[in-house]
């Protein structure tokens, strides 16, 4: 037996020897065997019983924390000897090309600060898609890089995150950032450039369901917000907004399967989309004639840490230090060069990424809306706005 089980049974046995003796005491004093000497050993001794007692109570809640502290210590030093480190990143699909420049970057300034090698495995697909695999375990994330802060609160609702992840990094936890762009066939033949020429007769829109895709809901907020800052009332924007669905011959699931069937499928006359997919797309070739229009909605795609996850991998210190490394001038770069809008206000004034990208002259975000958690009850719940608009196209569709 150990020295530190044989104190234990020491102290244990002090009040348990105390008990007794009240014990055998009170058999006298049932008897009336008993004097005035008994209850002057009997009260000091009580006292020394119940004392002993707190104090075996707090040693042992004290033992058993400091069993916990030092078990967490072990774990975090085990950690920090490991020579090689695996983190998960899931993200939505447009994000892989500036990911693929910023991970080196990240794995080669981590070795020289820890040596220690840090191996990614990634996943890219549709950002609700990504969402839903990582509540229901499919994909073992520790970071994730999302289209809109909806998606996360997912995994926050099935406990995976802690509440108040958006405050746990700069700018609320969102690290890249985008606008809506319209998207033509090359020649523009139908001098498509702004939010209401999408209305025009013969004209097709392509456009994903904002009921399935993250990228629908924030161009349905663009269409919105073009509508109100003409001003129009909300019974005007409504019927706007229908009348740019009515152009819209299908609604794709995705993001990634609307601009599919625009380009693979050859459908439509325009595309609503990412200005950052645009020029991800003229980078690699396939440059079409596009707009930014001046009356727009700020993309803030959010990331966050897997808190159950990390816990159970030991990789929280690495996953917070690579979603703190996303926020420097060096990552903010290679996204300003892979499509995205900057968040670094220096990165944001180099001449290169002013020309490159247009100032927005209206550009609302969630915070003049609400917030999600309202965008979400008036334009996407059951029977809300979107649903009333769906209604009106396929109403009008059969007629």
């Amino acid at each position: 037996m150990s020295r530190h089980l044989t104190a234990n049974f020491d102290w244990i046995a002090v009040p348990f020897a105390v008990l007794r003796m009240i014990g055998q005491w009170y058999q006298q004093l049932s008897k009336g065997r008993f004097k005035l000497s008994f209850f002057k050993s009997f009260i000091p001794l009580f006292f020394v019983g119940v004392s002993l007692s707190v104090i075996l109570a707090a040693y042992g809640t004290s033992h058993s924390n400091s069993s916990s502290a030092t078990h967490a210590g072990k774990s975090t030093s085990l950690i920090a000897q490991q020579n090689n480190i695996e983190l998960n990143l899931v993200s939505f699909s447009v994000t892989k090309a500036a990911h693929d420049k910023i991970i080196p970057k990240f794995v080669e300034k981590w070795k020289k600060e820890h040596n220690q090698n840090v191996t990614f495995k990634q996943s890219y697909g549709g950002s609700g898609a990504q969402a839903l695999a990582v509540v229901q375990g499919g994909l073992d994330a520790d970071v994730v890089h999302l289209s809109l802060a909806p998606d996360i609160q997912k995994i926050e609702r099935a406990g995976l995150i802690q509440p108040g992840w958006e405050k746990e990094f700069s700018n609320n936890s969102i690290v890249s950032k985008s606008v809506a762009a319209i998207l033509t066939r090359k020649g523009n033949p139908k001098g498509i450039k702004t939010w209401a020429d999408l209305t025009k007769s013969g004209v097709t829109v392509i456009t994903p369901n904002p009921l399935t895709s993250g990228g629908a809901r924030w161009n349905f907020l663009a269409l919105w917000h073009a509508a109100i800052k003409s001003g129009k009332d909300e019974s005007k924007a409504l019927e706007f907004v229908t009348n740019v669905y009515k152009h819209v011959p299908l609604l794709p699931e995705s993001a990634r399967e609307a601009t599919d069937t625009f380009f693979k499928g050859g459908k439509g006359d325009a595309l609503i989309t990412y200005e950052n997919e645009v020029l991800l797309k003229a980078a690699n070739g396939e440059k079409l004639p596009y707009s930014v229009p001046d009356v727009n909605f700020s993309i803030d795609n959010p990331v966050a840490i897997v808190d159950k996850n990390v816990d159970k991998h030991g990789t929280r210190e690495v996953a917070q230090a690579f979603i703190q490394y996303l926020y420097t001038p060096e990552a903010q770069q290679i996204f300003a060069q892979t499509g995205y809008r900057p968040i670094d206000s220096g990165v944001a004034q180099q001449k290169e990424f002013v020309d490159k990208y247009p100032r927005i002259k209206a550009l609302a975000t969630t915070n003049d809306y609400g917030g999600w958690a309202a965008i979400q009850q008036k334009f996407f719940s059951d029977d809300a706005i979107f649903a009333k608009v769906l209604r009106t196209v396929n109403t009008a569709n059969k007629g």
